[in-house]
């Protein structure tokens, strides 16, 4: 089965930029769908982007269109999540997710990605 690390997190002024990295291990990651995930204190994890098996099939949460770019280079087993613009409510814990598919039909429901990393730290001061 697939594991997935993230690595990247870290402090930034608002405003700044972060890239997060999302490496995997164990599986032919080509096959998988990718999403990425967060989570604030006190609040519930939620939905941020997700690639399918072609780097040109993504889906976005609307509090970060224009803000985030997700791609993929899959010789290299990785997924990238490119932060720009970065805001204060952006702070949270970031959790790459792989699921099994490469479709991007309900890419949202975390339910759906049994592969988790640990998560990576991200705050953004204001």
């Amino acid at each position: 089965q697939v594991q997935v690390v993230e690595s990247g997190g870290g402090l930034v002024q608002a405003g700044g930029s972060l890239r997060l990295s999302c490496t995997a291990s164990g599986g032919t990651f080509t096959n998988y769908r990718v999403g990425w995930f967060r989570q604030a204190p006190g609040k519930e994890r939620e939905f941020v982007t997700a690639v399918g098996r072609s780097a040109y099939l993504t889906a976005y949460a609307d509090f970060v269109k224009g803000r985030f770019t997700i791609s993929r280079d899959n010789a290299k087993n990785t997924v990238y999540l490119q932060m720009n613009n970065l805001k204060a409510e952006d702070t949270a814990v970031y959790y790459c997710a792989a699921a099994p598919t490469t479709n991007l039909r309900t890419p949202r429901i975390s339910d759906e990605y049994p592969y988790w990393g640990q998560g990576t730290q991200v705050t953004v001061s204001s």
